[in-house]
C-alpha cells in the first residue's frame, strides 16, 4: 500500500557554490558513508562530486516529503521534526551492491517513522528511490509504502 510519494529537483551549481561556502552545513547534511560514495562515484565517472551529493539531497527531500505525504493522508498534522532538526545524516541515501540507490535510516528515525504514521515498530515500511541528473539539475523520486 502506497503511503507517501515525494519528488525533489535541485540546481547542481547552485548546491556546488553552497558546498563551498566557508563555514557552511552542508557538508554535515550527509554521513560519512554518503561522501564517500559520492566521492568514489565522482571519481569513477569523471564528474564532480558536488552532482553526486545533489541528487542525493534531491533524494533525502524527496523521503521527507513522501513521509509528511503520509501523515497527511493519514490524517496526522503533528511533524516529527522541523526544518532545523530533521538528522539529515541518519536518513542515508546509499547505493546497493549493484549501484542502485536505497533509503537507509537510522534505528531512532525508523523508530519516529513508525510512531509518527502510528504503525508498530516491527511494521515494514518500505522506500523506493529513483534519483537521475542531466544538465545542471538533479533530481529524485521517493515513494513510502507498507508491507503487509
Amino acid at each position: 500500500m502506497i503511503l507517501g510519494l515525494g519528488h525533489d529537483v535541485v540546481d547542481v551549481g547552485a548546491f556546488a557554490e553552497q558546498l563551498e561556502m566557508p563555514g557552511t552545513r552542508m557538508q554535515r547534511l550527509f554521513s560519512a558513508r554518503e561522501r564517500r560514495q559520492a566521492s568514489l562515484r565522482a571519481s569513477i565517472k569523471h564528474d564532480g562530486e558536488a552532482l553526486h551529493l545533489a541528487a542525493k539531497w534531491a533524494a533525502k527531500e524527496s523521503v521527507v516529503k513522501a513521509w509528511c505525504e503520509a501523515l497527511a493522508g493519514r490524517g496526522i498534522t503533528e511533524r516529527p521534526y522541523t526544518v532545523d532538526d530533521t538528522p539529515w545524516p541518519r536518513i542515508e541515501i546509499v547505493d546497493d551492491a549493484t549501484g542502485c540507490p536505497r533509503v537507509v535510516m537510522a534505528q531512532d528515525v525508523h523508530v519516529e517513522l513508525c510512531r509518527s504514521l502510528a504503525v508498530p515498530e516491527c511494521a515494514e515500511p518500505v522506500w523506493h528511490v529513483s534519483i537521475s541528473h542531466d544538465g545542471g539539475i538533479a533530481s529524485a523520486v521517493a515513494v513510502l509504502d507498507m508491507r503487509g
